[in-house]
């Protein structure tokens, strides 16, 4: 009696972690609540519509574009969760809710969908979004709500139910941000106020502590690359740094490059975007160093104040191309591709 045995053979990876993607989201997005929470404490109920009304548009984007395409909806993969939670975390909490469901169907439309999807997005969709909106919207997205207001609870900002395409009308808003001041006026902020969140700017320009703590468990459970945060920061560190010893006066010092703006925003929760960046460790490592001197060259140099957003989406540009110059060797094969 003969036996018929068949040998099936797949590509790597052969043995794999029984962690869904939904599960890795999930966890994305619970490391971020601590984030929009501090967010809303610190400048009350105009930031938390804000947070909430792009959570929806990206959602609701995302469902709608799946059931146009007579596809099942993937909202259940927790990503267009993500995706609207730290695009609203990008921008001012009294920015006219209009504008952030218009930012919304955006990120997820042009920034995710167009491509194909979670897994073929070739930049991180939250920026992609932010961005347009930087364009569209430049006076609106750097007018600032102060933090920490007495009324900031019982009152709305005037210009959050701006009317659709009408100018918003703003009844209180606060001074130059941390990275404005010291660049246009080289007034430095306090490093424990920065590293607090204690100080004006975006919703998600919150407690640094709670980020790192966010990136922390994030790096426990695996489901996130250090490499590229690491890098990151510690390029911005040793380049600004540098600066700052050859001339204090003009450039700032590197825990106030480190701790100013959204730059751990940025590098814990959207240089990481693992569709978006490099696959290998030491191609993780070019990548955030790369994202982390635009960074600075940006901030010093450049006419905006901050760099983070477009530092990331560059950097997302070249991922592919690190990742096809990076390669790691094929077992068997010379370091020149030849027989071993």
């Amino acid at each position: 009696m003969s036996l018929n045995k068949t040998l099936n053979i797949n590509t790597s990876p052969h043995i794999v972690k029984g962690i869904r993607t939904d599960e890795i989201m999930r966890n994305v997005v619970w490391a971020l609540i601590p984030v929009a929470a501090f967010s809303v404490y610190a400048f009350g109920i105009s930031a938390l519509f804000v947070i909430i009304t792009a959570v929806v548009s990206s959602v609701l984007t995302e469902h709608l574009l799946c059931r146009f395409a007579d596809k099942e909806s993937t909202i259940s993969d927790w990503s267009a969760t993500i995706t609207g939670l730290l695009f609203g975390l990008t921008l001012p909490p009294n920015f006219p809710l209009w504008m952030v469901f218009s930012g919304g169907v955006i990120a997820i439309a042009l920034g995710k969908y167009i491509f194909g999807g979670l897994g073929y997005n070739v930049f991180n969709p939250a920026l992609v979004g932010r961005a347009v909106l930087q364009a569209a919207f430049p006076v609106a997205i750097t007018t600032w709500y102060p933090a920490f207001s007495a009324d900031r609870f019982t009152t709305i900002s005037s210009s959050t139910f701006t009317f659709p395409f009408a100018q918003p009308v703003y009844d209180i808003v606060s001074g130059a941000t941390p990275l404005s001041a010291f660049k246009f006026e080289r007034i430095s902020a306090s490093t424990m106020d920065l590293a607090m969140g204690l100080t004006n700017g975006s919703s998600g320009e919150t407690s640094a502590f709670l980020i790192l703590l966010g990136g922390l468990y994030l790096i426990y459970r695996k489901m996130m690359d250090w490499h590229i945060p690491v890098a990151m920061l510690g390029s911005v560190f040793l380049l600004s740094g540098l600066l700052h010893l050859i001339d204090a006066e003009h450039y700032a010092s590197p825990l106030f490059m480190l701790f100013s703006g959204g730059l751990m925003l940025g590098a814990i929760f959207m240089a990481t975007d693992m569709v978006a960046s490099p696959i290998t460790p030491l191609g993780a490592s070019v990548y955030g160093a790369v994202i982390g001197i635009l960074v600075v060259v940006i901030r010093t140099w450049g006419g905006l104040p901050e760099g983070v957003m477009y530092a990331i989406l560059l950097g997302n540009a070249l991922s592919p191309h690190i990742d096809s110059l990076i390669r790691p060797r094929v077992y068997g094969t010379a370091r020149k591709g030849g027989q071993a």
